[in-house]
C-alpha cells in the first residue's frame, strides 16, 4: 500500500554530496515504499539544496524502528547540547 504522504519543512545547513558540501534548505520527509532499503516501508528523507531539487540531494531510507531511534536521538541530543549552550552562555 503507498501512503503517499510527503511533508516538506525549509531547513538550514549543509550537505556532503560525491565531491562537495552544499547548502541544505529543503527537507522531504515521506513513508514509503523505499527504492533501496530491504524493508516493505520505510521513512524516506531528502534533504535538498532547494535550487536543484533532486538533482542534488542527500537521500536517506530507514526502516520505521531505526527512524523512531534516530528521532529519539536527535531530540536528546538537542536537549542535551542546548542544556549545555545555556549553562556557558551564563558563565
Amino acid at each position: 500500500m503507498c501512503t503517499y504522504l510527503t511533508l516538506a519543512t525549509e531547513v538550514t545547513g549543509s550537505g556532503l554530496g560525491e565531491s562537495d558540501w552544499f547548502a541544505l534548505r529543503q527537507a522531504v520527509v515521506y513513508f514509503d515504499h523505499p527504492q533501496d532499503a530491504p524493508v516493505e516501508h520505510a521513512l524516506c528523507i531528502d534533504f535538498r539544496d532547494g535550487e536543484q531539487g533532486a538533482a542534488r540531494r542527500v537521500a536517506v531510507e530507514l526502516d520505521p524502528a531505526s527512524a523512531r531511534r534516530l528521532a529519539e536521538a536527535i531530540v536528546s541530543a538537542l536537549d542535551a547540547g542546548e542544556e549545555v549552550a545555556d549553562r556557558r552562555s551564563l558563565v
